[in-house]
């Protein structure tokens, strides 16, 4: 049991895990996660940190399907500049592998911005913390769980 299915068990939130085989091949964990789970990748939402001003951590949740706006998540957190966190600072700061990583149970309770295309569904999946396994919940609870905050932070996916 991953820390992120722990505290929602622990805080009592309804929530459902789904698994699936992950592919090591695969280059999209999120888009991977859609399509052996059947679910529109609008629903699926993938977790990115971000360095603020080159200093604080952040973490940005967009769907899959879309892109996390930089200039967006810096302008919401009120800061200047935003830049993807280096991946052994994520691990160490979240406890979480890159492709596992989910906003819940982090070894280091970072500020979270939820995109606000989130609650135009009744329940999103997020990571529970390993590959290959999704957590869905309401997105009330995902904010409730992570003290987070919604905001128009996606944009789309450049082709």
């Amino acid at each position: 049991m991953t820390p992120a299915v722990k505290l929602a068990i622990k805080r009592k939130i309804s929530h459902q895990l789904h698994e699936y085989r992950h592919d090591p091949a695969s280059e999209s964990y999120g888009t991977e996660a859609a399509d052996k789970l059947g679910i529109e990748a609008a629903r699926v939402f993938k977790t990115l940190v971000v360095s603020l001003d080159s200093r604080e951590l952040v973490v940005g949740i967009v769907p899959v399907c879309s892109m996390l706006s930089l200039k967006q998540i810096a302008k919401v957190a009120g800061a200047k500049r935003a830049t993807m966190a280096d991946p052994l600072v994520v691990q160490r700061a979240t406890g979480y592998v890159l492709g596992g990583v989910s906003p819940l149970g982090q070894k280091k309770r970072l500020k979270t911005v939820l995109d606000a295309s989130a609650l135009e569904y009744d329940s999103i999946f997020v990571s529970a913390g390993r590959r290959g396994l999704e957590i869905e919940l309401a997105p009330g609870a995902l904010l409730e769980l992570t003290s987070g905050r919604t905001a128009k932070i996606a944009q789309p996916e450049k082709s």
